[in-house]
Order: structure tokens, then C-alpha cells, then sequence
């Protein structure tokens, strides 16, 4: 996931604009923003029976607003049962992420109370390996809450990065066995856009993980293989409601001799700017003003995710396999610029002048 929309520090919300002889701030335009849209756009999320063409995608893209596809198939879908995987990957080690409570990437108390931006210990394992683990943790799951979880979630290309479509042949990847099951691009995503992946990345965990909730610099294509993926989703002008905060950055680590993963501070690692809501689904953690989507996903489902839009993402299964295309956003003309005005204020607080996350 991409920790920053825009690095570019975006309007203060504390402005005030003049229009005739009233003042209002930018929040209460922005608060404004988020009434309308609700208002034009309703809480429910258009399904599609097979995948559009690219001129029907374009004007998706145009509208920013998810949309379910169904029927978008490739051999993936019927091919990868544990056996296949295993017998495909043999032992080549893979990137697996570690974490004490299955939110990689996530906010969470360290040293001193303090709270950090946790990025994930990572450790290599076989495929075998992985799915062993993965199957035991979820059967045990409500005896287990103690227990790390595992999560291929290593993303950024993990199986096509965007130096494949230059240079083929000096694109190494973990997965490189599984590449003849994933499609490189998709064809009406690459007409519609003018442009190729910039990452095609494949998750597998389980019931145990969880993806805290952020927005990427992305127009996403996201699609279940196995299990199901379960979305909580807010678009760009309610992303207010979710209190950015400045964390400073830690990985989880083994200290003192100790099996157990604790948060080990960076120690030349800017702050991260993150949400310091750390479950939307729970009563009370948003304003009033806010209206998430709830989506789920089985598998064959793809979700078009626009960029921008913030995504909270529970799964389950015993194992839950899902492949995405990232795709360049945008950048030109007004779109970047709302997307930065909406996202707040370049004033980030500090996560730690609170007691605690929501």
C-alpha cells in the first residue's frame, strides 16, 4: 500500500473563503462536499454482469466510484489449489509478512505507550510452508489470539513491476512459476488508461489479517481468487472523518533472545502521515457525516477500487487468495488537485498529543 497520496502539502482547512458577504472555511466546504455527494450518488455500488469495454471503463474511471465485475476470468481462478501452488513454487522462499495480531502496516503502541506506523517483520518460507500455517491459523483462531499471523502482502510487483514491460527478461519475481496464470495487464484497463501496470501484486492469508484502513495514488483492479475479501470503503471527500495523524515509523522485530514480535523503533525513517481510526466498522469510530460502503467479494469477483478512495479490508477463508493491477492515477489537470484539498489539512497533528487510536 502506498503511504502517501500527494507528497505535496495540501491547503489548510482552517482557510477561510469569501463568497459575497459570508465567510466560510474550507471545512465547512469540504463538510458540504460530503453531504452533496451523498446526496447525487446514493450508498449503492453498481454491479456489472462482465467485464466493460475500454470505452465503458474510461467513463468509469470519469464517474471515480467502485463498481463490482463479475466474470472477468483467467486461469488463476481454476488452477490455484494448495496443491498446484506448492507443487509450482517447490521450495523457493517467499516473502511472507509477520505481525503479532495481523494488522501489517498498521498503527499500534510501543516503547513508552508511545504509538508508531508499523510496517511488518518479514521473514522467507516456502509456499508449503505458508499454506500449512495459514490453514492451522485459522482453524484455532479464537484459541490463537496470541499467535503471529502470516500475510503475502509483500505488493509493489511482487509479480510484474513495471520494469517487466521494458525489460521482460530482467524482472525477477518469487512468483515467476505463477506468472503464465496471471495476465501482465488487462486489456480493456490498458486501452482506457494509455498505459501499462504499474504493479501487479498477489495476497494470500487468511481470517487473521486485516488491512488498515488508507487511500493509493492507484486506480485499482482487485480480484478474488479464493475465499472472500470483505471492503469497507469511504470516498475521497469523507476522508476527514478519518483523523490523519503523524506517527513516527517502527517494524516489528525480535529482541532479547525473544520469539515474540515487539515494535522496534527506526531510527532514520520519516514520520508517516496515517489514519488514526484503527476499525471504521466499529460503532462511534466515525462522524455522523460519514457514510462508508460495505462491499464483499467471493471469489471470481473483481472491484474496481478509483483512486483515492479509502479501503478497510477484513477477509475470510480458511485461505484467501486475491491478485490486483495497480494503474498509474492521473496526474494532470484538476483531478490530483481535489484529491490532495480533500485529503486535509498539510498541518498533520501528531498521533501521540492523543491518548488513543479509534
Amino acid at each position: 500500500m502506498a503511504l502517501e497520496l500527494d507528497q505535496a502539502a495540501p491547503p489548510s482547512l482552517t482557510y477561510d473563503i469569501y463568497h459575497g458577504n459570508e465567510v466560510h472555511s474550507l471545512a465547512d466546504l469540504v463538510d458540504s462536499f460530503t453531504k452533496n455527494y451523498l446526496d447525487m450518488n446514493g450508498s449503492s455500488i453498481q454491479t456489472l454482469e462482465s467485464p466493460p469495454t475500454a470505452g465503458e471503463f474510461a467513463q468509469l474511471v470519469h464517474i471515480s466510484r467502485p463498481v463490482i465485475i463479475k466474470g472477468f476470468q483467467i486461469p488463476a481462478l481454476k488452477r490455484w489449489t494448495d496443491d498446484y501452488l506448492q507443487t509450482k513454487l517447490q521450495d523457493q522462499p517467499i516473502s511472507v509478512a509477520i505481525t503479532p495480531n495481523g494488522r501489517a502496516d498498521a498503527v499500534a503502541a510501543g516503547p513508552g505507550g508511545r504509538l508508531f506506523f508499523v510496517e511488518p517483520f518479514i521473514k522467507k518460507v516456502s509456499m508449503r510452508k505458508l499454506l500449512e500455517e495459514l490453514n492451522a491459523g485459522t482453524y484455532t483462531q479464537q484459541d490463537s489470539d496470541n499467535l503471529s499471523a502470516s500475510y503475502l502482502q509483500s505488493q509493489n510487483g511482487n509479480i510484474y513491476s513495471s520494469r517487466f514491460f521494458e525489460l521482460p527478461n530482467d524482472d525477477p519475481s518469487e512468483f515467476g512459476a505463477l506468472r503464465e496464470d496471471v495476465p501482465s495487464t488487462i486489456p480493456w484497463v490498458t486501452e482506457a488508461l494509455g498505459r501499462n501496470p504499474d504493479a501487479v501484486n498477489l495476497w494470500i492469508g487468511n481470517s487473521k489479517s486485516i488491512t488498515s484502513i488508507h487511500s493509493d495514488p492507484y486506480e485499482n483492479i482487485y480480484t478474488v481468487i479464493r475465499g472472500s475479501k470483505h471492503f469497507t470503503l469511504l470516498p475521497p471527500c469523507e476522508g476527514w472523518c478519518l483523523q490523519e495523524r503523524m506517527y513516527p515509523h517502527a517494524v516489528y522485530g525480535h529482541t532479547d533472545n525473544n520469539n515474540c514480535l515487539s515494535v522496534v523503533p527506526s531510527s532514520d525513517t520519516p514520520q508517516v502521515r496515517w489514519s488514526s481510526v484503527c476499525n471504521p466498522d466499529l460503532p462511534g469510530s466515525l462522524p455522523p457525516e460519514a457514510h462508508p460502503l460495505h462491499v464483499t467479494l467471493e471469489a471470481g469477483d473483481t472491484l474496481y477500487l478509483p483512486v483515492g478512495w479509502w479501503h478497510y479490508v477484513q477477509q475470510s477463508g480458511p485461505t484467501t487468495i486475491a491478485l490486483n493491477w495497480w494503474y498509474d492515477a492521473e496526474v494532470r489537470g484538476m483531478n490530483w488537485i481535489w484529491l490532495s484539498l480533500l485529503r486535509g489539512s498539510g498541518n498533520v497533528p501528531s498521533g501521540n498529543d492523543e491518548t488513543e487510536t479509534r
